[in-house]
C-alpha cells in the first residue's frame, strides 16, 4: 500500500523530537492557545486557532479549512468563489513543528507553520499535497532543485515598509532627503526597538536597519536557506503589525504609497551554494567579479523576469512603483555593477540584488520562481550580456530581455506566456494566480478613482 504525503507527515510528526519540545514549551510558558497558520496566493496570513491541550492531537491529525482560503475566499465579478467553489473538499493543515514559536507579546499564544494536503476521503489523489500550498510548493521546487543541481539557494530579504502616526512625520530640507538620518530614527525608535525584540525572541538573527524616507523604515534580518527566509518575512510582518497595535499606529506593505514617496520594496539578496561553497563567487578574485555559473544564473533570472512580475508586483499598486522613475526602483530588465538603478544588481562577490519584488509579495512564489528562472538560466547557460553602465533611467540600453510590464493586466500575459514559471508552480497554481489577478485588474479597470474625477469632471466643452 502506498504511503500518500498526508501519512508521512503525520507519522513524522508522531515521532517527532520536535512535538516533545513544543509540548515542554507549552508547559513552560502556560501557553493556553495555538495559531495552525498557512499562507495565502497573496501572502496573506490564514488559520485557525485551538486550545493549547489539543496540541498533540492536532499535530498528527491537522485541522482542517476550506481551500478557497488559499485565495482569500475571494469571488470574482460574477459571483465565482476562486480555488474550487463552494463545494470544494477542505484541505488539510499539518504542522511544521519545527517553525512552533510562543508569541512573545503574548505568551499565553504560539503559533506554528503548516503544510497543506488534500484530505483523506477523496477518491483520486487522496492524502497529496495540496498544489496551490504556496510554502510547500517553494519546498518542492527547492527540493528537486537541489536534487539536479546539488545546488542550494540562499536568500536575504530587505522588507521597506511604511510606518504612519502622530509624530513620525519626516522633517528635512526641501530637495533633500530624510534618508540614513539618525534623528528620524530617533522618532522611531519605539517602532525599532519592539520590533527587533519581537523578531529576535522568534528566531530572526537582526542585523541592521535605516530610515529610507518618510515615514519608511526598513530592518533587515540575516541571509539563510530560502524556505527559512520565507518563513521569517511572513513571521516578521506578522511582528510589525502587532508592533503597531500596541502603539497606536499603522503599519503598511503597500508598494506604492503615494505619488513622490519611495515605494516599499523587498529587494531579494541572493547566492547559490553547493557543499557549504558559494558558487557565484571565485576564490583568489577581489575585483567586483560574478562566475559563470553566476552569469548563467542571473541569465535565467533575466530571462524570466517579465513572466515573473505576476508574483514580484502582484497588485495594482505595484507597478506604480516602477513608474516613478528615479525612485531607485527598476523601470526595465538589466543588471549591473553596483548599479542601483537596475534590475539585478551585482552588490559584492557572489552575492546579487533582485530588486523586482515588492513589500506585499508572496515569498514562497517568489523564491520558486526565482529557483526556476536560475535552474533555466544554467541549464541554457544562458547570457546576461554586459552590465548596464549608468542609469538605467535614461532609457538607452538595449532591450536583450524584452520589456518589464508596466501593469498588472501586462504582467498577467507575460505570467501566461512563460512555460518555465508555469511549470515549476505547477497547472492548478498557475491558473489560480491568473484568475484571481485578472479578476483584481478587471475591477480597478472599471473602478472611477479621484485623478480620473479630478482631470474629467470639469474638461468638457
Amino acid at each position: 500500500m502506498t504511503t500518500s504525503a498526508l501519512d508521512q507527515h503525520r507519522h513524522e510528526n508522531a515521532g517527532s523530537p520536535h512535538l516533545a519540545a513544543a509540548l515542554a514549551s507549552i508547559a513552560e510558558h502556560g501557553v493556553e492557545h495555538v495559531y495552525y497558520q498557512a499562507v495565502t496566493i497573496t501572502g496573506r496570513v490564514v488559520g485557525k486557532v485551538m486550545p493549547a491541550r489539543h496540541f498533540e492531537r492536532a499535530a498528527v491529525k491537522g485541522v482542517q479549512q476550506h481551500r478557497t482560503a488559499m485565495a482569500n475566499l475571494q469571488s470574482t465579478r460574477e459571483g465565482v468563489l476562486l480555488g474550487g467553489g463552494v463545494h470544494a473538499a477542505e484541505y488539510t493543515a499539518i504542522p511544521d513543528l519545527d517553525t512552533f514559536a510562543v508569541l512573545p507579546w503574548d505568551t499565553s499564544f504560539a503559533r506554528v507553520f503548516c503544510r497543506l494536503y488534500e484530505p483523506d476521503h477523496l477518491a483520486e489523489g487522496a492524502g497529496a499535497a495540496y498544489s496551490c500550498d504556496t510554502r510547500g510548493v517553494l519546498r518542492r521546487v527547492h527540493r528537486e532543485f537541489s536534487e539536479r543541481t546539488g545546488l542550494e539557494l540562499r536568500t536575504g530579504c530587505e522588507p521597506e515598509m511604511t510606518w504612519k502616526g502622530e509624530g513620525l512625520e519626516g522633517r528635512f530640507r526641501p530637495g533633500s532627503s530624510p534618508a540614513y538620518h539618525l534623528e528620524h530614527l530617533e522618532r522611531n525608535r519605539p517602532i525599532v526597538k519592539k520590533v527587533i525584540a519581537y523578531a529576535q525572541a522568534l528566531g530572526l538573527d537582526m542585523i541592521e536597519g535605516d530610515y529610507e524616507d518618510e515615514f519608511q523604515v526598513e530592518l533587515n534580518f540575516m541571509y539563510d536557506h530560502a524556505d527559512l527566509t520565507a518563513d521569517r518575512l511572513v513571521t516578521y510582518r506578522q511582528i510589525c503589525k502587532q508592533v503597531a497595535r500596541e502603539l497606536g499606529i499603522e503599519a503598511s506593505f503597500m508598494p506604492k504609497p503615494a505619488t513622490g514617496m519611495m515605494g516599499n520594496g523587498c529587494h531579494h539578496n541572493f547566492s547559490l551554494w553547493r557543499d557549504g561553497v558559494n558558487v557565484l563567487e571565485e576564490p583568489g578574485v577581489s575585483e567586483l567579479h560574478l562566475s559563470e555559473v553566476g552569469r548563467h544564473a542571473l541569465g535565467g533570472l533575466l530571462a524570466h523576469s517579465a513572466g515573473a512580475m505576476l508574483v514580484n508586483g502582484s497588485t495594482v499598486n505595484s507597478y506604480k512603483r516602477y513608474w516613478d522613475a528615479g525612485q531607485f526602483a527598476p523601470s526595465q530588465i538589466d543588471w549591473g555593477m553596483d548599479n542601483k538603478t537596475c534590475t539585478v544588481r551585482l552588490s559584492a562577490n557572489g552575492r546579487l540584488e533582485y530588486k523586482l519584488p515588492d513589500a506585499a509579495v508572496n515569498p514562497y512564489l517568489s523564491h520558486a520562481l526565482m529557483i526556476a528562472a536560475c535552474e533555466d538560466g544554467l541549464k541554457n547557460a544562458t547570457d546576461p550580456g554586459e552590465p548596464t553602465q549608468g542609469s538605467s533611467y535614461d532609457g538607452a540600453q538595449e532591450l536583450r530581455f524584452g520589456k518589464l510590464p508596466l501593469t498588472l493586466g501586462e504582467a498577467i500575459g507575460a505570467f501566461r506566456a512563460d512555460e518555465v514559471l508555469t511549470a515549476a508552480l505547477g497547472e492548478e497554481l498557475s491558473t489560480l494566480l491568473v484568475d484571481y489577478h485578472a479578476d483584481e485588474w478587471a475591477r480597478f479597470c472599471g473602478y472611477v478613482t479621484d485623478w480620473e474625477r479630478a482631470t474629467y469632471w470639469d474638461d468638457a466643452p
